[in-house]
């Protein structure tokens, strides 16, 4: 029985480092929530139940990530041709509504005690938050470091997860020494309302960064109208038209074009030259180059005027 190759591609991924540090971070992570979670309840501090809350996001998120990082290893079939990369993207746009969705809870709640300002026990609410602090320099480092080392759009998410826990430590801090100084206990909704902006900023980034993605929209990185007109410089072809570039996962792009070209050519060397160009000058290592002739293949008034202008 014929065995079918889906893709000449391998799309899949093997992010061994990735998959170590989003073993780390889930595991360090659940720890400090438990932990924050139980020290917000008994010191009633807004500041370190909302920071909790974004941890529980993150335990979500990274759970999600795992999830993705296993479904990138594994092959192209007869239905997946692409393989399952995708699913990282998926998943990063999940944990983007999920740090705006928690940011818009926090808001809430920051404006309720605004009004309704609430008791705080500041030694607690500080010594949570001092440890909160050391636990997400260590987690944002290694996340760090991990993107250094393979591109991938998901711990990209994570590291926004904790860069916004790093700051709410901080935040939570400098609320509890204000409130010791002044005795105004509306300090800490809010540094909580201005945690809730900086999460929900990043959460913005990574929803139009995924979003874009899945809307298989031209990757920033890309200048369509200059890939076209490098294409339309190789020797033999005359038009360059139906042009595609998208990305499917992170650093995995796809293009596809329709070229005329002259007649009396091998269209062989012409995809050839233009599938060399596309590699060695933007690192596209998967297009598909239709080659065409408007008096055999019907474009229409397309086609049409094209002939008129070479008469």
């Amino acid at each position: 029985m014929q065995k079918y190759d889906y893709h000449h591609l391998n799309h899949k991924k093997e992010q061994q480092k990735s998959k170590k540090t989003l073993w780390v971070t889930l595991l360090l992570t659940l720890f400090f929530t438990i932990v924050e979670l139980v020290g917000g309840l008994l010191s009633n501090s807004l500041a370190l139940l909302s920071d909790s809350g974004h941890m529980i996001s993150d335990v979500v998120a990274l759970g999600l990530s795992m999830v993705a990082i296993y479904m990138a290893t594994r092959n192209p079939d007869k239905r997946y041709t692409f393989g399952r990369l995708r699913f990282e993207i998926i998943a990063s746009f999940l944990n983007g509504l999920a740090l705006a969705v928690i940011a818009i809870g926090i808001f809430i709640e920051g404006i309720r005690r605004m009004i309704h300002p609430q008791d705080v026990n500041l030694q607690l609410m500080l010594i949570i938050a001092t440890i909160g602090l050391i636990v997400n320099v260590v987690l944002t480092y290694i996340l760090s470091r991990s993107i250094k080392e393979e591109e991938n759009l998901n711990i990209k998410s994570a590291l926004w997860h904790f860069i916004g826990d790093l700051l709410s430590s901080i935040g939570i801090i400098v609320s509890g020494i204000l409130i010791y100084v002044t005795g105004f206990y509306f300090f800490d909704p809010m540094i909580s309302i201005v945690i809730g902006v900086i999460i929900f900023v990043g959460g913005s980034r990574i929803i139009r960064e995924s979003y874009l993605i899945l809307m298989e929209s031209v990757p920033d990185k890309f200048d369509l109208d200059l890939i076209r007109e490098d294409i339309g410089m190789v020797n033999g072809v005359e038009d360059v038209h139906e042009m595609h570039l998208w990305t499917i996962s992170t650093d995995h792009f796809s293009l596809t074009a329709h070229v005329f070209i002259c007649e009396g050519i091998q269209s062989f060397d012409v995809v050839l030259a233009i599938d060399e160009m596309l590699k060695e000058k933007y690192g596209i290592e998967h297009s598909t180059i239709q080659t065409e002739h408007p008096a055999i293949h019907d474009h229409g008034e397309y086609g049409e005027q094209f002939m008129l202008q070479k008469v």
